[in-house]
């Protein structure tokens, strides 16, 4: 070969080795910014076809170009609400101002400088089980919070829980009360977006003892069964016979004396941290996030479903209960201390209205919400989501699946929060054609 061709191979290649240098745009991106001093986390999706860009971004659809390393994307939402995104890409970190306009006041735009890291593929190495002795307990639900162990997805935590007011399993005050927390812990590959998978191995009480209250919440009274009850505020203990599977009242009534309830230990709490645009909620509350959902069968066997909003996801549990029935009615169910075997898993790119729990029975939506009836619809809702996401069904077939199928249950009452599931039995959608 010449001189003269060498050369000219060369300019010839010389356009190919630039299009190798510029960037893709496409995949997960964790985005993080600081608004005005709150830390947060969000998930910018792109998808690239030549220089055009598309994806989702806060809710928004977004559209727009890539040249070099120089990227433009827009979106107008359906309220006139902007958001435009103007920045570069190298060496796998995304740098841009992202400028937000209200459709309401359009005249003063808020404009972040947002950085971003594109998420490696969600990675399953070979499981580890962890035995995690905790020595601090949280009563908020908090991403500030300092994990207290870093774990992967498949991995098993084998631990122990205070119960509501603080003691531990030898009765010494380890916490504040009010639903101290076991956590958090930080999840690998975790992203807002995602959906955190908990499986609940196995809950073994281990003390011989549990509190209660004898009082009536008053969601549950009319005006004259609130009068009968308006002297009650007495502290309830039961024994724990673990051997036999049951409790009864440490010091009986007259007619309770041969009063026994089967334990069935369950976890009053499960939450990974909300996003940080909102405050911490404290360890009484529940949303979206789960939290304080005192829902009588997240039990052995059960999974829960919540959705991620922080990198890591968070999880917190605590709470535990040897046995409740529906609603917590008492304020307090048979509150105390126990250790919580369970394994975690991440579904990427999922969304999710709220938590949802499954058993080997049924699949199951949670409404939490300030009103019965709006927890109710909010269970409705977001279990005709699933059951068109999951199922593909249409409208027509959601209704007449939930007018024959539906098992609603009031799940809580004793707090901010009231709570309504539907129970759907896998039975019943064992027939469905998918």
């Amino acid at each position: 070969m010449t001189r003269t061709q060498l050369a000219l191979c060369l300019l010839a290649l010389t356009p190919l080795a630039a299009a190798a240098q510029t960037p893709s745009a496409a995949g997960n991106w964790l985005v993080s910014t600081n608004y005005f001093g709150t830390p947060l986390y969000v998930r910018l999706n792109l998808q690239q076809t030549g220089d055009k860009l598309t994806g989702t971004y806060r809710g928004f659809k977004l559209e727009g170009t890539l040249h070099g390393d120089t990227f433009h994307l827009s979106a107008t939402d359906e309220q006139g609400n902007t958001d435009e995104l103007n920045g570069t890409i190298a060496n796998g970190t995304l740098q841009a101002t992202d400028t937000e306009t209200d459709a309401d006041n359009k005249a003063n735009p808020v404009t972040l400088k947002i950085t971003a890291t594109l998420a490696p593929a969600l990675a399953h190495p070979t499981p580890q089980r962890h035995e995690f002795t905790p020595t601090v307990f949280y009563r908020q639900f908090s991403p500030f919070n300092k994990p207290v162990l870093t774990i992967n997805p498949g991995d098993t935590i084998h631990t122990t829980t205070v119960d509501a007011g603080g003691n531990d399993l030898n009765g010494v005050k380890r916490s504040l009360g009010g639903n101290p927390e076991t956590g958090p812990f930080y999840i690998t590959g975790a992203m807002p977006g995602d959906v955190l998978v908990v499986h609940i191995n196995k809950l073994t009480l281990n003390r011989d003892w549990a509190g209660s209250d004898d009082g009536l919440d008053e969601r549950a009274m009319d005006s004259s069964l609130a009068v009968k009850m308006k002297d009650n505020n007495k502290g309830i203990r039961w024994n724990l016979d673990r051997t036999a599977g049951t409790a009864t009242p440490d010091k009986p009534a007259e007619h309770l004396k041969h009063y026994t309830i089967p334990l069935k230990p369950m976890l009053g709490c499960i939450a990974v941290a909300p996003g940080t645009a909102q405050a911490p909620p404290g360890t009484g509350d529940s949303g979206g996030y789960g939290g304080n959902m005192d829902f009588n069968q997240v039990t052995e066997g059960a999974t829960v479903y919540l959705r991620v909003s922080n990198p890591g996801a968070l999880l917190y549990f605590g709470d535990g209960h040897a046995a409740q029935g529906d609603g917590e009615l008492n304020g307090n169910a048979l509150e105390t201390s126990m250790e919580v075997d369970l394994a975690v898993d991440v579904i990427p790119s999922k969304r999710i209205n709220g938590p949802r729990i499954e058993n080997p029975t049924d699949i199951i939506a949670m409404g939490l919400a300030g009103s019965i009836d709006d927890a109710f619809k909010a269970a409705t809702s977001d279990m005709a989501t699933w059951l068109a996401e999951d199922y593909k069904l249409t409208p027509s077939e959601i209704a007449q699946v939930l007018g024959t199928a539906a098992e609603y249950h009031v799940s809580e009452v004793a707090d901010r929060n009231a709570g309504v599931v539907l129970k759907i039995s896998k039975v019943r959608l064992a027939t469905l054609t998918k």
